[in-house]
C-alpha cells in the first residue's frame, strides 16, 4: 500500500511543518493513519479513512513523507459512519466492521508480497472477531484533570500527553469492567486525591488497570500512583467486590504501568489470560502445526506455556522458551496444575539459548514462535534455521514484521504455505496472524 514512497519525484512541492492542505485520502498505513499524496509526497494523515477528502495541518515532516492531523472533513468517505464511542481508544469504529476486515486482510497480504517480496503463498479469509466491541480483558486507564480542575479518568486525547479524554462507558470493556473502573475513581474524588504531574513530579494519581476474567468473571484493579501515601483500609473497602486490588507506586517520569512496587491489598484472582479471540488464535496455530505422534515441538516465546499446554497431548513433548521468569514459574505451575508431564520450560533469551536447547532436547520437527511486536531478529532466525525443524509455525502481531522474517526463512530453504489474519481487535488498526512455513524437502 505505501509502496509509492520510494518513488517521489525530486521536484515535488515538499509541504512546510505548519502548512494546511486540502487532501484525498486513498487507502490506510499500517498503524491506521490515512495515506494522501500531494504531487506524489506520500502524507499520513490520523483520523482520516479512505475516500475521505479533508483539510489537515502538517506536523512532523521528513524528506519521503510528512504526518499532519485533520482540521476538517470537507467531504467524508463513503465508507464513513458515526462513531459510537466517545473515547479515542477506537480509531476505525468510524468504518463498517466488514470494511475493516477487508483492509486488514489486504494489508497482511500486501506486507508479505511488498516487505518480503513473497507471492506464492495462500491468503486465507481473515478470522472476524466473535464480539466487535466489549471485547477487551484489560484496559489501561490514564487520570487527569477537566477544565474545571475536577478528577477525570480515560484515555490521552491523540498525539498529547497533557489531555486526558474522560470515560463514561468504555464500550471496549464490559460493564461489569466499567463499573469497577467508576468505583475507584469515586473513591480517588472523595479522598480528594490529587493528579500525578509528570513535568513536576508532584500529585498522586497516575492510572489504573482493569482485568477481567473473561471465563472466571473475575475482576482485578491496580492503582498506579506516584510516591506518597493513601488510605490502605478505606481502599480495601471500596474494591471489597473485587477479586483482586494491587497499589503500584512508580518513581519514573513517562508514561507507563511496568516496574515500581506492587502491593497486594486484597486476594489475588486467577485470570483465564485468553479472551474468546485468543482462544481462536491459538486454536488456528495448532490447526496449522498438524500436531500428531512422536514430535518433539519447540515453543518459542511461550509466556505462560499456552499453546504448549495445548498441544501437548497431540505430541511426544514440547519444550518452551521464554525470557521472563515470572511467566517460566506461570507456565510450569499451569503444567502441574493441569497433570501434563510432557511439556518443560525454561527461562532463557532465544538468541542465545537455542543452540544449548537443540543439544539438550534434539532437534525440533516442529517449532512454533510467537513474538514480540518486533518480530525476530536476524540473528533469532539463523538460529531456528539451524535447528531445522521440518514445520514452523509464526504466530504474527505485526505482519510487517512477519514478512522480513518469513522472507529470511524462505531464503533458507522454507515455503511459505499460508497465512491467515485473526481480528483480535475490532475498532483498531491492529492485525494479527498465523503463517505456516515448511522446510523443502
Amino acid at each position: 500500500m505505501l509502496g509509492d514512497m520510494e518513488t517521489v519525484p525530486v521536484s515535488a512541492v515538499r509541504p512546510q511543518r505548519g502548512d494546511e492542505l486540502e487532501l484525498t485520502i486513498d487507502s490506510l498505513a499500517f498503524g491506521g493513519a490515512g495515506v494522501a499524496r500531494a504531487d506524489g509526497y506520500v502524507v499520513f494523515v490520523q483520523g482520516a479513512v479512505p475516500g475521505d477528502r479533508v483539510r489537515a495541518v502538517i506536523g512532523k515532516r521528513k524528506r519521503a513523507y510528512a504526518e499532519a492531523s485533520v482540521v476538517e472533513i470537507v467531504a467524508p468517505s463513503p465508507d464513513r459512519i458515526a462513531p459510537v464511542a466517545d473515547h479515542p481508544g477506537a480509531p476505525w469504529q468510524v468504518l463498517p466492521y466488514e470494511r475493516q476486515l477487508e483492509i486488514k486482510q489486504a494489508q497482511v497480504g500486501d506486507a508479505l508480497r511488498r516487505i518480503g517480496k513473497l507471492e506464492s503463498f495462500t491468503l486465507e479469509p481473515i478470522v472476524p472477531a466473535i464480539s466487535p466491541w466489549r471485547y477487551r480483558n484489560k484496559l489501561e486507564y490514564s487520570f487527569g484533570t477537566d477544565a474545571a480542575g475536577q478528577l477525570v479518568c480515560g484515555f490521552h486525547a491523540p498525539g498529547r500527553w497533557d489531555e486526558i479524554v474522560p470515560i463514561s462507558d468504555c464500550l471496549l470493556a464490559s460493564e461489569r469492567a466499567n463499573q469497577a473502573r467508576e468505583q475507584i475513581v469515586q473513591w480517588c474524588r472523595d479522598q480528594h486525591l490529587s493528579v500525578h504531574d509528570r513535568r513536576t513530579g508532584h500529585g498522586l494519581l497516575r492510572n489504573l488497570v482493569v482485568r477481567e476474567g473473561i471465563r472466571t468473571d473475575a475482576i482485578q484493579v491496580r492503582l498506579v500512583t506516584g510516591g506518597g501515601e493513601l488510605d490502605r483500609e478505606s481502599l480495601i473497602r471500596a474494591g471489597a467486590d473485587f477479586n483482586g486490588l494491587l497499589w503500584t507506586r512508580l518513581t519514573s517520569v513517562g508514561e507507563t504501568t511496568q516496574g515500581g512496587e506492587t502491593e497486594l491489598l486484597a486476594s489475588d484472582a486467577l485470570f483465564q489470560t485468553n479472551t474468546e479471540m485468543a482462544e481462536r488464535l491459538y486454536q488456528l496455530a495448532i490447526e496449522y502445526a498438524q500436531p500428531g505422534g512422536f514430535q518433539r515441538v519447540y515453543d518459542l516465546y511461550c509466556g505462560i506455556g499456552t499453546i504448549a499446554l495445548l498441544i501437548s497431548p497431540r505430541v511426544a513433548e514440547v519444550w518452551g522458551l521464554e525470557l521472563v521468569p515470572e511467566a517460566i514459574k506461570d507456565a510450569i505451575a499451569n503444567a502441574r496444575a493441569n497433570e501434563v508431564d510432557n511439556a518443560h520450560f525454561f527461562a532463557g533469551d532465544v538468541r542465545l539459548a537455542m543452540r544449548e536447547l537443540v543439544e539438550r532436547a534434539g532437534r525440533p520437527d516442529l517449532l512454533i514462535v510467537d513474538p514480540p511486536r518486533a518480530g525476530l531478529s536476524q540473528k533469532v532466525v539463523r538460529r531456528i534455521i539451524e535447528a531445522l525443524p521440518k514445520r514452523i509455525v509464526y504466530v504474527s502481531c505485526n505482519p510487517t514484521t512477519l514478512a522480513p522474517n518469513a522472507a529470511q526463512l524462505v531464503e533458507a530453504g522454507y515455503e511459505l504455505v499460508r497465512v491467515r489474519p485473526v481480528d483480535m481487535f475490532p475498532q483498531t488498526p491492529h492485525i494479527e496472524c498465523v503463517a505456516e512455513l515448511v522446510r523443502a524437502q
